[in-house]
């Protein structure tokens, strides 16, 4: 795909629907997909947008971080009907958990991926532009992310509870 080529109309064809996840067998499909839909957004970086292939790289990592292990593996949820809420709960909650060193300069990484994932979502008029405008107004908020890390780290004796408390996430799916 070169710089001139306009990625609306490859785009145009995905079917949402197609990204819902009800078995391991659809999450195996979804995930194939979303390695596509990735591919064409590092392209759009690249060529569109003239980001050095390695920025585009990063910026795609990202992205993929937050879709691919959380949104798809872990939420069993179609990516198209993500929303600030999820990122939320990711960044508040399960990166925190899940990461051995849980940091504000790796998260913001994968936010920044994550919110320029759903702008080109929005651009290619998957996802409705509010919905990326949220899911970038909460990307940004760097400073509740950085005091749940924090807190994550002071907690004592049983306070883990009332810091998941503070930024709930509901038992993952159970898929067959």
């Amino acid at each position: 795909m070169g710089p001139d080529n306009d990625l609306k109309p490859i785009l145009r064809g995905v079917n949402r629907n197609d990204f819902n996840i009800v078995t391991l067998d659809d999450e195996i499909r979804v995930d194939k997909r979303c390695i596509d839909l990735l591919r064409h957004f590092n392209q759009y970086l690249t060529y569109q947008e003239g980001l050095p292939p390695e920025q585009a790289g990063e910026i795609c990592h990202g992205a993929d971080y937050f879709l691919r292990e959380f949104i798809i593996a872990d939420r069993h949820d179609n990516l198209f009907c993500t929303s600030a809420l999820r990122v939320r709960q990711f960044a508040g909650h399960w990166y925190i958990i899940r990461t051995p060193e849980p940091n504000l300069t790796e998260l913001q990484n994968i936010l920044k991926g994550t919110a320029m994932f759903f702008n080109f979502l929005a651009g290619q008029e998957l996802v409705d532009l509010q919905v990326s405008l949220d899911i970038t107004q909460q990307c940004n908020d760097v400073d509740y992310f950085q005091q749940r890390i924090d807190n994550f780290w002071a907690i004592e004796g049983d306070g883990f509870d009332a810091w998941r408390q503070a930024c709930p996430l509901e038992p993952i799916p159970d898929i067959s």
